[in-house]
């Protein structure tokens, strides 16, 4: 069996680009030991911790909507709601070793990425 390295997410509200454009569909890789080291040199990092998880994240999505280059720009003009998102789906492909589920809402038939532990919050939301 081969290990899955890409994983497939919707951002709950989307990346709009600066032609009006919403991306919400998107890859993310699973990260490397140097995805994590090498930011802890950016001067950015430096001076403020909390833009760490910006510059790993721009390293291991590899795609979002029609956009192949997701650079720390585009993470910076995300909404907080995307962007706590990405972190714990990060967390969760990366470090939590649980699967991931595609459901869709009984509602308006969006399709989006949970966590096994998410499922109930779900239900009972």
């Amino acid at each position: 069996m081969m290990l899955q390295t890409e994983y497939e997410f919707t951002l709950p509200k989307g990346y709009v680009d600066q032609d009006g454009t919403a991306h919400r569909q998107g890859a993310m890789r699973l990260a490397t030991a140097m995805d994590e080291i090498t930011p802890l040199k950016d001067a950015r990092v430096k001076s403020n911790d909390a833009y760490l998880s910006i510059i790993i994240l721009s390293r291991v999505i590899t795609r979002l909507g029609s956009l192949n280059d997701v650079h720390t720009g585009i993470l910076e003009h995300m909404f907080t709601a995307d962007l706590a998102y990405l972190q714990d789906f990060y967390q969760t492909i990366n470090e939590g070793g649980e699967s991931l589920g595609r459901v869709a809402c009984p509602s308006c038939q969006t399709e989006f990425d949970v966590a096994p532990g998410e499922l109930m919050a779900l239900v009972e939301a």
